[in-house]
């Protein structure tokens, strides 16, 4: 495809991507964003646990903010082996 600019013309290289490629980089980059998330909520829920003070219900609170996460880090990586092991049979 050709872009007529003021001076000469432009090539302009468009990629051409299969819709399953597509897909297939699309769900990645959710997978990767979903788990720099859940990682964030790791961290922030530490901090928080670091800094209960001793207070059972803030740790408690702290704790299962972690384990909620890492739950959803687990389907996160879970989600993205079966729609890659799928995408790679079809």
């Amino acid at each position: 495809m050709k872009v007529l600019g003021l001076l000469a013309a432009i090539d302009v290289n468009v990629p051409k991507v299969s819709g399953d490629r597509l897909m297939t980089n699309i769900l990645n980059l959710a997978y990767f964003i979903l788990g720099m998330v859940a990682v964030i909520f790791i961290i922030m829920a530490g901090y928080r646990y670091l800094t209960a003070n001793g207070d059972p219900a803030k740790a408690q609170k702290a704790m299962q903010t972690i384990l909620y996460a890492v739950i959803g880090l687990v389907v996160v990586v879970a989600a993205f082996a079966i729609t890659n092991f799928v995408f790679g049979r079809v």
